[in-house]
């Protein structure tokens, strides 16, 4: 393994350090901040963390606290590492995060299964502040993410038994034309492909709005929200979801509902990489400040094109 460098500002931050033997105790209390700091061990060599004014201060913090303990530590800015690309890199910090949401996922089950409602709603807030420091530390916004916060709204509000009741039938086009249609704030590949659909094969007089959760305008029909409408459900991703409720058929239509699982969830169920490109200029256009529905409306035209080629 070797660090590149350069005059570009580096997209990484190492903290090399060391200790005696003798540091037992000081070496654990490093290893439990560095854990509690997302940091990514990269073997002997150090530990990563993205290169962000937040994780700078933490890492020289740190540095100092090593070198009080008469050990020494040097913070690195990291250009790149050749045997890791960027990619690689981001899988591992999403994978860390989603070994952590998937045990505070295990937590909140059994609790919603074993304890009483008061003793329920008291566990599930301690749960949420875990929740919220593991997103703190989720630089990537790892898909497993927005599935936890989908679970535990749903533990809240009812648990499965609710979730089932939802899930029996199927939905009626008849009941949801000119309708105004809200999701989140900055679409990506999921919520403008559901866009697409909802025009193209629902409600073709679809307006679309954007609220973030419990803003939603009165009346108007959610989707890809964390709480209600038509999201995740299970293993399917929102795109999934609505082809399934309103039974939508086409060939191609189900081809792009696993392009989308795959760019969105990230799982690799279908092993389809068409959408993932998609998926990165949606992510590339949000940064550069464009209105919320001129993204959507970019990113409706690349489904289509997409459905266009699938032969």
């Amino acid at each position: 393994m070797s660090v590149q460098s350069t005059e570009k500002e580096a997209p990484w931050l190492m903290l090399a350090f060391s200790l005696t033997a003798k540091k037992a105790s000081q070496r654990v209390e490093v290893w439990r901040l560095l854990q509690r700091y997302g940091a990514m061990a990269l073997g002997n060599s150090g530990y990563l963390l993205p290169n962000l004014p937040s994780n700078r201060e933490r890492f020289q913090w740190l540095s100092s606290m090593i070198r009080s303990h008469k050990g020494e530590a040097s913070v690195v800015e990291v250009q790149g590492i050749d045997n890791l690309p960027r990619t690689e890199l981001v899988k591992r910090f999403n994978e860390a995060r989603a070994r952590e949401y998937q045990a505070l996922a295990e937590e909140a089950e059994k609790i919603s299964s074993t304890v009483t409602e008061t003793r329920r709603m008291a566990q599930f807030g301690r749960i949420r502040r875990r929740f919220q420091e593991i997103v703190t530390i989720d630089f990537f916004q790892s898909p497993a993410q927005r599935r936890f916060a989908e679970l535990i709204a749903r533990l809240e509000s009812g648990g499965e038994k609710g979730q089932r009741t939802l899930r029996k039938g199927h939905s009626e086009l008849r009941n949801y034309q000119g309708k105004v249609w809200v999701t989140r704030p900055r679409p990506g590949i999921d919520r403008s492909a559901c866009a697409w659909l909802i025009r193209r094969f629902i409600d073709t007089k679809a307006r679309f709005a954007f609220a973030e959760d419990g803003n939603a305008p009165e009346g108007a029909v959610p989707f890809d929200m964390f709480q209600g409408g038509f999201g995740h459900r299970g293993e399917d991703c929102s795109f999934e979801t609505l082809r399934k409720e309103f039974r939508i058929r086409d060939a191609r239509v189900v081809a792009i509902g696993e392009m989308v699982h795959d760019a969105d969830l990230e799982d690799g169920k279908y092993g389809r990489k068409e959408a993932f490109g998609v998926d990165a200029i949606l992510k590339g256009w949000a940064k550069t400040g464009i209105k919320d529905r001129e993204l959507l409306e970019r990113g409706t035209e690349m489904i289509e094109g997409l459905y266009q080629a699938i032969s």
